[in-house]
């Protein structure tokens, strides 16, 4: 991948530099290319919220993103942009394996799209942004919906969605631009990308490289990542056609396992897990959109994609034993969505459809030609959904409807006794929602909304963890009907206030789930968390980000939430003997998070921020147990900017206090482990890019 990504680079570099510069941006061409940012992002704007919808909802913007992003993983590059969202890091550092939290529920249970594709595994309906380094580098913008939120692409929005949107190739300046950063832990980046402006008839491209590696703080918690972004998209009269490919590999010493209190007391570097356990894994993402005109305020869009990925990795039973674990999938997809805007009437339509084959492998090494086993999960999604907005006077009216299918097929392995015979199950799910937004002035709007969804268990909840299960497992577990789907009611009012120097959005929510599928507090022999139906479960708070700009160079940011969460009843199963557990709070589930953030622009050569985010005390487990729980903590981080023309240096620094507690953990045996934060680190990068040509 690297020679091909640097190719292209250099290849596009050479048409940037080359391509004739002495055309004109005459009136009708600057129309098209408006026209042509509004047709590109179609799919986006279906699968995303408009500014009034009556849910919970923050869009962070290119400089949002240019200001915070150095490469650090997905997760840890949003924590503070948005209230409720928490995220943690495996490694130590910012790179590598992270996860977050959306009111405190976990990454699989949140709704992924980039550019309207599901980024969910079917299977697991997870994502690992680590495979793709540096996506961040590649964001236009992201929209974050808490709760139900509008109806997505792929696995249900059960506890949010983020939506991710990647830069635009039309209209975009000729440049070309270098990013060299070196940090803590020998953290060392380089990026490389380059736009093409218009070139001749209608074609336009883009290109994006990066690659990065970093010791991490943790012992044997190294990092290697590699990825690359290349577009190329084509306008026309009344059509946009765009070919994105997206691929990254990432090789990493693993860190999955979390510390003992005690033990990290002695050496806060203590990584459980040997050198020898690595993964190496790979993804990649194809796509083709056609969008086009269909008449005044009529705008029909499509994307087939294709997305796989490989990789292994390995897990040391004993001083002599090594297992081998594997994945391959491959993943199809159509997405499609038609836009009408009648003026107070706003109509969007769409479906998403895709089958999906991941098989699952192990061995032992050094044999790696003989397979321990080898078993395929199968998963076809197919989905309707319209989405409508009325406005009457000072009123307007939302609804939204999403009619989903699945299908989930298990080919064993020839050994585990089934006879031949493949197990399957099929869920059909309707999600409603509906809204409405009262604009009170015209800075002052209230909403209020209501929203079903529901979901379906992933494999893992239904094998319990278990890669690969015999027909007598199986038939031990309760078959494929282990784990039931489990159902949110999810009703939020809030109000936004808008003025020239002031933005607020306040919320109120409330989240009734049933058959929550949830931790139970014990970890499968690959360390997997499993989880299981605990019932009834309630979270409800209060949620606001106000953002306030006292002087043309000042912004001040303040986001947070306070919440209340609790379990009705489960059955512990953490323990060598169950138990039942009533009105606990979930575990990971802080009652208040809050960030404070200021952006200064001192001077045209000197921009700069501080922010300080603060995670309250969650628990480890379901049992509202006061000595195992996550400490409450402060982080401090900032930034500085010096713009040169065109270039800039920038020097970031993370947690300046040092903190010493702890981003995630759970409980074993009575005893809290734990996830130790990134201790103070230090980011410098330095952008030299050519100057922006506005091309014809």
């Amino acid at each position: 991948m690297t020679s091909h990504a640097a190719a292209a680079f250099v290849a596009l570099a050479f048409a940037v530099g080359t391509a004739d510069a002495q055309q004109s941006t005459s009136p009708a061409r600057r129309d098209s290319l408006a026209r042509a940012g509004s047709l590109e992002g179609v799919i986006v704007r279906a699968v995303r919220a408009n500014g009034n919808a009556p849910i919970a909802q923050t869009t962070i913007t290119t400089r949002t993103i240019e200001r915070r992003s150095f490469a650090q993983d997905v997760p840890m590059m949003l924590q503070g942009t948005t209230p409720s969202l928490t995220a943690h890091a495996e490694s130590g550092s910012n790179w590598g394996y992270s996860y977050l939290r959306l009111r405190g529920i976990d990454q699989s249970r949140i709704n992924l799209s980039l550019d309207g594709i599901p980024l969910n595994d079917p299977e697991d309906q997870v994502f690992y942004f680590a495979n793709l380094a540096d996506l961040g580098a590649s964001m236009q913008s992201v929209q974050v919906q808490r709760g139900a939120g509008t109806t997505g692409t792929g696995t249900a929005s059960f506890a949010g969605s983020i939506n991710f949107e990647t830069k635009r190739v039309l209209g975009v300046p000729r440049q070309a631009a270098a990013e060299i950063q070196v940090g803590s832990f020998g953290a060392q980046r380089l990026m490389l990308e380059a736009n093409s402006g218009a070139l001749p008839h209608g074609f336009a491209s883009s290109v994006r490289i990066s690659a990065l590696r970093s010791n991490s703080f943790r012992r044997n918690a190294g990092v290697e990542g590699i990825s690359g972004l290349a577009q190329l998209a084509w306008l026309g009269t009344r059509d946009v056609v765009k070919l994105m490919a997206l691929s990254g590999r990432l090789r990493d010493t693993l860190s999955y396992l979390a510390v003992p209190v005690q033990d990290l007391q002695r050496d806060r570097r203590i990584n459980p897990l040997t050198p020898e356990e690595q993964d190496r894994f790979s993804q990649h993402l194809l796509a083709l959109s056609h969008t086009r005109q269909l008449g005044t305020g009529v705008q029909y869009a499509s994307t087939l994609y294709r997305i796989a990925a490989r990789g292994n990795y390995d897990v040391r039973f004993d001083s002599t034993t090594i297992g081998n674990y594997g994945l391959d999938f491959n993943w199809y997809g159509l997405t499609s969505a038609v836009n009408i805007d009648r003026g107070a009437l706003k109509l969007t339509a769409g479906l998403n459809a895709n089958t999906y084959a991941r098989d699952h492998f192990s061995f032992v090494r050094p044999d790696l030609q003989r397979s321990l086993y080898l078993n395929t999960g199968h998963k076809q999604d197919a989905a309707l959904f319209t989405k409508v907005a009325y406005a009457h006077g000072p009123v307007t009216w939302f609804g939204d409807l999403q009619v989903r299918r699945a299908f989930f097929r298990y080919a064993p392995d020839a050994a585990a006794g089934f006879s031949g015979d493949e197990p399957s199950i099929a869920w059909t799910f309707l999600n409603p929602k509906v809204g409405v937004t009262y604009a009170a002035r015209s800075n002052v709007d209230l909403f209020a909304s209501i929203g079903r969804t529901t979901r379906e268990p992933t494999r893992s909840d239904v094998f319990a963890g278990n890669d690969d299960v015999t027909r007598d497992v199986l038939n031990d577990l309760g078959g494929l009907q282990r784990v039931r789907p489990e159902q949110v009611t999810n009703t939020e009012t809030g109000v936004r206030l808008r003025s020239a120097t002031m933005q607020l959005e306040l919320n109120l929510f409330r989240m009734d789930f049933r058959n929550d599928i949830a931790r139970i507090g014990a970890l499968s022999p690959l360390g997997v968390e499993l989880r299981s139906n605990v019932g009834k479960s309630l979270r409800q708070g209060v949620e606001f980000d106000l953002r306030t700009r006292p002087t043309s160079s000042l912004v001040l940011t303040t986001v947070g939430a306070i919440s209340r969460n609790r379990i009705a009843g489960f059955t512990d199963s953490s323990g060598t003997t169950p138990v039942i557990r009533r009105n606990v709070p979930p575990l990971l589930s802080p009652a208040v998070t809050g960030t404070q953030r200021i952006d200064w622009r001192a001077a045209r050569w000197l921009d700069a921020g501080l922010e300080a985010r603060y995670q309250g005390l969650s628990y480890l487990r379901n049992d509202g147990d006061r000595t195992l729980v996550l400490p409450a903590y402060w982080m401090l981080d900032a930034m500085v900017r010096v713009p040169l023309r065109q270039h800039d240096i920038t020097v970031r620094a993370t947690n300046l206090g040092n903190s010493q507690q702890f981003g995630s953990g759970y409980a074993t045996g009575g005893v809290p482990n734990y996830f130790i934060l990134a201790p103070r680190s230090v980011f410098v990068t330095v952008r030299l890019a050519t100057p922006r040509a506005l091309r014809d």
